[in-house]
């Protein structure tokens, strides 16, 4: 994903800037499409409601991403985003988006290598739904911090983003403490033993 990003930093100009507050909703699943967006400062949930109308945040969109791709043409969005913190976004139209292919067709391989990414994220949370607990935090807390830098989010955001209880989250975490395989520093979950946390995310 690090590649991804700010790929698309030149064609700013064709979009629409907005800010976001916290908690504001940008799109709901089901929407039909506006467009897709770009967040240039903040952070973005991307979140799934199942058919159950469980709620799971399933990305968190780092500056310089895309997000919303699926949105394009009235298609339909297939997740909901959100801002986590104060952002920055800018909003491209389909309109938006014909000028930009038409003056620069590169602009449609980082969309497509974009979307591809997020279809691809999809599919990983829907083949490790029935895991292991552990094995789904190890992993996603190894994707974090790849995309991210660090996992940083607070307990509860991370329990949404497994789909489990905070009391489920926080034993695990106070393991993996003990076994200093994590520590915690402000609201981030730093991994001291990378081989061990990839060795659950493998089981």
């Amino acid at each position: 994903m690090k590649e991804l990003r700010f790929k698309w930093e030149p064609f700013l100009k064709y979009g629409q800037r907005f800010e976001a507050g916290k908690n504001k909703v940008i799109y709901r699943q089901g929407e039909n499409g506006r467009g897709f967006y770009y967040l240039s400062i903040g952070e973005i949930n991307i979140t799934l409601l199942s058919d159950k109308g469980d709620e799971r945040i399933i990305n968190v969109v780092p500056p310089g991403m895309l997000f919303g791709e699926h949105g394009v043409q009235q298609e339909p969005y297939l997740t909901s985003a959100a801002a986590a913190c104060p952002s920055i976004i800018y909003f491209f139209s389909d309109e938006a988006v014909a000028a930009i292919y038409k003056k620069h067709p590169e602009a449609a391989v980082i969309y497509t290598d974009s979307l591809i990414y997020k279809f691809r994220t999809l599919a990983e949370i829907l083949t490790l739904i029935e895991s292991p607990v552990e094995q789904q935090m190890a992993y996603f807390l190894l994707k974090l911090s790849d995309e991210n830098g660090s996992a940083s989010m607070n307990q509860t955001s991370f329990a949404k983003y497994l789909g489990i209880s905070r009391i489920t989250l926080n034993r695990v975490i106070q393991k993996w403490k003990q076994e200093e395989y994590i520590t915690l520093q402000n609201r981030q979950i730093v991994i001291k033993d990378m081989e061990k946390i990839k060795a659950i995310a493998k089981q």
